[in-house]
């Protein structure tokens, strides 16, 4: 296990900071986790881009490019990641890297991993990384495969609403090369650094539950069927489910002998999330609201509801 990110908003500045604090869910790897700031800083900070960290002290030297680029990056097999307000979220990534023939990335002290942002590349506001270091696989040698996570604990607050968005991939690999960076005597020239952005991108959503309801039932043919339901979502910041207000709902119905759903009209949810309408009983089916989603709400359809009409 390694060092959790905090993702609650934070400036550029203390981005990788978060990174190297200890997190709930650590277990080692701490190192590893100031190693990549202290590199990652030295580097920017000679580029003349933004160091997300402080000073480098008295280390010396700049880390040399590492001869490494990353490609075929998936999250989550292209779908977004939902999030509710409690359950531990796991999001697998997949990715190829290609390398020079004098580059080790099996070596016990070769950093490489897949990071997701949101905000800008130099200062992001929000930094979700996986439990583990990725692993991988060699496909030639210079090529390889590797896989990795994303994990999201939303019942540590790790999120907050506004980070129902887009995220963006970028991935870094370092060769320590026996050098500790976080010794003030530490030569950065013998430290191989690379990262690449604009990897590819991914949504992280709010779950949502949709609910249904036709009564009565059962009902005789050319009465009324009032069909009532709820639209909530998960809020992050304080981990409980409120109402959807002012979402376009679709009432859908089928046969029973059907498995086809047709949609017979729109109804928007009124300002606690809830949802009732009334239509006519004509013959023995399901009813149920379908919600197409939102750019933060993930599609969704409730589990038909049955009524006998008699």
């Amino acid at each position: 296990m390694r060092i959790r990110a905090t993702v609650a908003a934070v400036s550029g500045a203390l981005a990788l900071s978060a990174l190297v604090a200890p997190g709930a869910h650590a277990a080692g790897s701490t190192g590893h986790r100031a190693d990549i700031a202290k590199v990652r800083e030295a580097a920017r900070a000679a580029s003349g881009r933004t160091a997300y960290t402080g000073s480098t002290g008295t280390t010396t030297g700049v880390p040399y490019a590492l001869d490494l680029s990353f490609s075929n990056v998936k999250v989550n097999s292209g779908w977004p990641i939902v999030v509710g307000t409690t359950n531990h979220v796991i999001a697998p990534v997949t990715f190829s890297v290609k390398h020079g023939a004098s580059v080790d990335i099996t070596a016990d002290d070769f950093l490489l991993d897949v990071e997701l942002y949101r905000g800008t590349f130099d200062e992001p506001v929000g930094v979700l990384i996986g439990d583990d270091f990725p692993s991988c696989a060699a496909t030639s040698t210079t090529t390889a495969v590797c896989e990795g996570t994303i994990d999201i604990y939303p019942r540590d607050h790790e999120l907050v609403n506004a980070d129902a968005t887009t995220w963006k991939a970028m991935g870094l690999a370092i060769a320590l090369n026996g050098v500790d960076p976080t010794d003030d005597d530490a030569d950065l020239s013998k430290i191989g650094y690379v990262e690449q952005d604009k990897l590819t991108t991914t949504r992280v959503l709010r779950y949502a539950r949709l609910t249904v309801n036709a009564a009565p039932e059962p009902v005789k043919k050319g009465r009324t069927v009032t069909v009532t339901g709820a639209l909530t979502r998960a809020n992050w910041e304080d981990r409980k489910y409120h109402g959807y207000t002012g979402q376009s709902v679709q009432l859908q119905f089928r046969k029973k002998n059907s498995t086809t759903y047709t949609t017979l009209k729109t109804v928007k949810t009124d300002s606690t999330g809830k949802l009732k309408t009334t239509t006519t009983a004509t013959v023995d089916g399901y009813f149920r609201y379908s919600f197409a989603g939102t750019s933060t709400t993930p599609a969704l359809k409730a589990t038909g509801d049955y009524v006998d009409v008699q």
